[in-house]
């Protein structure tokens, strides 16, 4: 009988070791807590990012996935018997002491079968540099995580074919685009935690402008007050210690340049919503930036009853003469139920250039909108630093609420609004801003709220028959 207890009792020491060592299973538990790390791993896409702040816990959700990925028990995702994965690192140093030991971390020791090292011993691994863990797969397969650095050159990336490739931090180009290519012909995933640092760099423009023109892209942001387990008084003494570039960065793990983003108040997650049907009372005007080479940039602006503004449509196209931007007008406005003028007409704000006539033209865009059946008013307000401040005003009241919205199939304009940077001396860069002026024009054109339709009792249309009936008769 002593026997049997005794075996029962190390049992249950063998039991409690291994569930306090299975860091996977508290993560598990705790993830509901940290909200974007649960979309990150909810989320099905193949590319998806992280960018956060340090300690925001961007590099365990990286961990974590390639851990689950490997056992072949991810929670949300299609699972495979026997995975290759790769984790990326900037160098084999910060291999070691980032990624390497948050994977060993939630690895635990009896799921291993093996360790190859570059440099170091396997019977103590997190001492030196990885080149790939055996790892067991629930299935009964075996699972491979190989770690490269990107200080190996892109010829180390070449030949193999992966399920996933996990970048912790961000790498040159050469590697990103070589990997894509290596979870190709498996319809492996991509995934990426940092902080960016480098400024406007190549996955400013893939990823967090390409969001909407690529259904396989997803990132979040993640900041300090993200994650529950951060202590508040660190982070507010942490904060009042950085500039505002480098908080931006390293809190809010926001794309910086020293010249800063004109609009540092828009936010993807609440300005822009899904689209739906407008009412006709709400609808306004189109507002348009004329271009031929350049694009033409144009949307359509509704207004509510509160004075919130809707921008619901939009048209942005170059290389097209003003009669196929007016058709196209004409199609959008159609497609959407778009109110037109007794004539069948359309309203639109434009540039006040468009009235400018050419040598090499004897009408001017405007005039030849106007003749096509879109009537535009070219008398807009042009000032920028004022329509800057009323488009700031429209993104954030006083009570902090926005009064923007736009409809996600706007995607120029959002991009737009991603990338709209102050350059040098006290002017936003002219460049992809013909979303940004025509925006201006519209808010500067003060948009009044919509009137609710007035419903009349059977008493006030009886009253006003009868007046009309007397009018009619004094005229006879």
């Amino acid at each position: 009988m002593d026997g049997i207890l005794l075996k029962i009792r190390a049992i249950e020491r063998e039991q409690k070791k291994r569930a306090e060592s299975d860091r996977l299973a508290a993560y598990n538990a705790g993830r509901k807590k940290h909200k974007k790390q649960l979309a990150f791993h909810r989320c099905k896409k193949r590319n998806r990012w992280v960018f956060g702040g340090n300690r925001s816990g961007k590099t365990e959700c990286g961990a974590v996935e390639a851990v689950w990925l490997a056992r072949g028990n991810h929670p949300y995702r299609k699972n495979r018997k026997d995975v290759f994965g790769w984790v990326v690192s900037l160098t084999a140093q910060v291999q070691r002491d980032v990624a390497q030991k948050k994977v060993l971390y939630y690895l635990r020791p009896d799921w291993i079968e093996d360790i190859v090292m570059t440099s170091g011993r396997k019977d103590n691994p997190a001492a030196g540099v990885i080149d790939q863990i055996f790892v067991r797969n629930v299935f009964g397969g075996t699972s491979v995580i190989g770690f490269k650095s990107c200080d190996q050159g892109r010829e180390r990336f070449q030949g193999s074919s992966l399920d996933f490739v996990w970048f912790d931090e961000e790498p040159p180009q050469d590697i990103y685009e070589e990997c894509v290519m290596r979870v190709l012909d498996r319809k492996g995933d991509i995934f990426g935690t940092m902080t960016p640092l480098k400024g406007l760099t190549f996955l400013y423009s893939e990823i967090y402008l390409n969001r909407r023109n690529n259904p396989e892209v997803w990132y979040e942001f993640m900041e300090w007050d993200d994650n529950p387990f951060l202590s508040r008084r660190e982070t507010r003494a942490l904060t009042a210690a950085m500039d505002e570039t480098t908080l931006q960065s390293r809190r809010y793990g926001r794309f910086c340049t020293r010249e800063g983003l004109v609009y540092p108040e828009f936010d993807e997650s609440v300005h822009v919503i899904e689209p739906f049907s407008v009412p006709k009372e709400w609808q306004d005007t189109i507002s348009i930036d004329p271009g031929l080479k350049n694009p033409l940039s144009a949307h359509w602006y509704a207004v509510d009853y509160d004075g919130n503004v809707y921008v619901v449509a939009e048209h942005y196209r170059a290389g097209l003469n003003v009669e196929e931007h007016a058709a196209e007008l004409f199609r959008i406005s159609d497609e959407i139920g778009w109110k037109r003028d007794a004539k069948g007409r359309l309203s639109a704000l434009i540039d006040p250039a468009a009235g400018q006539r050419t040598l090499s033209s004897v009408k001017s865009v405007s005039e030849l909108f106007y003749e096509r059946g879109v009537l535009v008013n070219p008398r807009v307000e042009k000032d920028v630093f004022s329509g800057i401040a009323r488009v700031k005003s429209y993104l954030k009241r006083d009570n902090g609420l926005p009064d923007l919205f736009i409809f996600s199939n706007c995607v120029h304009l959002i991009r737009e609004f991603k990338g709209y940077f102050w350059g040098e001396g006290e002017s936003p860069v002219k460049r992809d801003d013909h979303a940004m002026d025509e925006l201006r024009y519209y808010l500067m054109s003060r948009p009044r709220p919509a009137e609710r339709e007035k419903i009349q009792s059977d008493i006030q249309k009886d009253k006003e028959r009868r007046i009309r009936k007397l009018m009619k008769n004094r005229r006879k």
